[in-house]
């Protein structure tokens, strides 16, 4: 039996990538349990929460995790970290490493991921993209130094072209559909083939589900989308004015208070 723990937010949850089941109602399903069934005798523990961030994993989802003893354990977050108030790197990088830390000392394999910033999946202006830009490139820094301090196997999704592609993402533009979960599963999948871990075939590229149709996007915009849309207007887009005046601000009386810029290579993927 192979026990895998998969902590993280939404991404790991598996919203986007919807499935019925046997008894007729919708569930979501996502990366995490396409790469379980690629385990020999998989036992899936999604611990995964909406919203959940680096402190809310250490907190609340790492001691169930452990409690299970899991042979492979993964740890994805960051989108939720780079939209709240209060952003600090080193205390997501000290969260991270006590959750990866934790999970290692027990002799788990762990999977990390390099993301993507929310600014380009939201389509945002340079002006609010740019500081959300800045904060996923100081998440994606400290995952990497966490990383290399743990020896995780670690996807570097904010490097991978196909991450950009359109026909990755859901209607939301925040998560991925089942094309961009099966992106994930597959790319874990061979960092566990490269450990010599017992796997079986990997998932497979394409969806076996038919994407949405234009009108079920509509639907879900005409209903859910509707209220998701306005929750962040009213919340999400003020608070990007006000990171992106104080990042003018700061910069404007010290340039040394922002986080580096993003390397060229990053900055070209996203204006992919």
């Amino acid at each position: 039996m192979t026990t895998f723990t998969a902590l993280g937010d939404s991404i790991t949850l598996g919203v986007g990538d919807p499935v019925r089941r046997p008894t007729g109602d919708r569930a979501w399903r996502g990366w995490a349990a396409l790469l379980a069934e690629t385990m020999q005798e998989p036992d899936l523990h999604n611990l995964a929460s909406n919203g959940a961030t680096a402190a809310i994993i250490a907190r609340e989802q790492l001691p169930r995790a452990l409690a299970r003893r899991p042979q492979v354990a993964s740890v994805v977050f960051g989108i939720n970290d780079t939209l709240r108030p209060g952003f600090d790197a080193e205390k997501i990088e000290a969260a991270a490493a006590h959750t990866v830390g934790a999970l290692r000392e027990i002799g788990a394999e762990v999977l990390t991921m390099r993301l993507p910033d929310s600014g380009w999946m939201l389509g945002l202006p340079d002006a609010l993209a740019n500081p959300l830009a800045r904060r996923t490139h100081a998440v994606n820094a400290a995952l990497d130094a966490v990383a290399k301090r743990f020896d995780t196997l670690h996807f570097d999704a904010a490097g991978t072209p196909a991450t950009y592609e359109k026909h990755m993402w859901a209607v939301d533009r925040l998560h991925p559909n089942e094309r961009g979960h099966r992106l994930i599963a597959r790319s874990f999948h061979d960092l566990l083939v490269a450990t010599g871990m017992p796997v079986g075939p990997a998932p497979g590229a394409e969806p076996e589900n038919p994407p949405p149709g234009k009108w079920a996007e509509f639907a879900w915009m005409a209903t859910k989308g509707t209220a998701w849309v306005l929750r962040r207007s009213v919340d999400l887009v003020p608070y990007l004015i006000a990171m992106a005046a104080k990042e003018m601000w700061d910069r404007r009386h010290d340039d040394t208070t922002l986080p580096p810029d993003l390397p060229p290579d990053e900055e070209g993927a996203i204006a992919a």
